[in-house]
């Protein structure tokens, strides 16, 4: 299958579609919440109500904490993110007991679109795991020749459906949707960081790796 290529319009409303995926259901919880709260006199639902919202706005701001990180600029052209700031993002999208991350990395800066590879890798490995399990985050080398291998270990593991030829830019549709722009995009930037990007399964666990082409 050809490689496809997004023009700048498809790709960034292909993202926008993603990062409102992800929010809307917390959104949508603070909402139903505050309902509850206007119509209610029961003071345990009142309370039920005040523990969905205070546990929806914490989901909501991580996801958006990600997500700026992950998918946005999140600072100037050329700038570094320390690790430090990748691990505590990505420790927000696992709030809940389903999943447990395990961030085994030296505190380094490193260069932007390294940082956004590594944590959009990150949601990949996620849903190699859709029962829950363990992610454990490896980075070897220094800022430059860095290295990332994810592994994901649970009941169940899979290499996520379509993942390894949209990573390689071509979807077997040829069509890339709001469902594939995630590992889309993750290739794309593998590529413009020089970093090859490989999958491989075995027995319940998925391993992921990131290394200089």
């Amino acid at each position: 299958m050809a490689a496809v290529t997004l023009d700048a319009l498809d790709l960034a409303a292909l993202l926008c579609s993603r990062v409102c995926h992800d929010v809307i259901s917390p959104v949508g919880a603070i909402v139903n919440g505050l309902e509850v709260l206007d119509d209610e006199s029961d003071p345990s639902m009142k309370e039920f109500a005040l523990d969905l919202i205070r546990k929806s706005a914490r989901q909501a701001s991580a996801r958006l904490q990600f997500a700026r990180i992950a998918f946005g600029a999140a600072g100037s052209a050329g700038a570094s993110i320390d690790l430090g700031d990748a691990e505590q993002v990505a420790r927000g999208l696992f709030q809940d007991d389903k999943i447990s991350l395990a961030w085994e990395a030296p505190r380094l800066l490193l260069p932007k679109n390294r940082a956004k590879l590594l944590l959009n890798l990150v949601v990949i490995a996620t849903s190699a795991i859709p029962r829950g399990g363990s992610i454990v985050v490896r980075v070897t080398g220094d800022a430059e020749r860095s290295a990332f291998a994810i592994t994901a270990k649970g009941p169940h593991a899979r290499i996520p459906t379509h993942a390894e030829a949209l990573l390689a830019g071509a979807p077997q549709s040829g069509v890339v949707d709001a469902h594939g722009i995630q590992p889309y995009y993750t290739g794309l930037i593998a590529r413009e960081t020089g970093m090859t990007v490989s999958l491989s399964l075995e027995g319940d666990e998925v391993t992921l790796r990131a290394e200089p082409a």
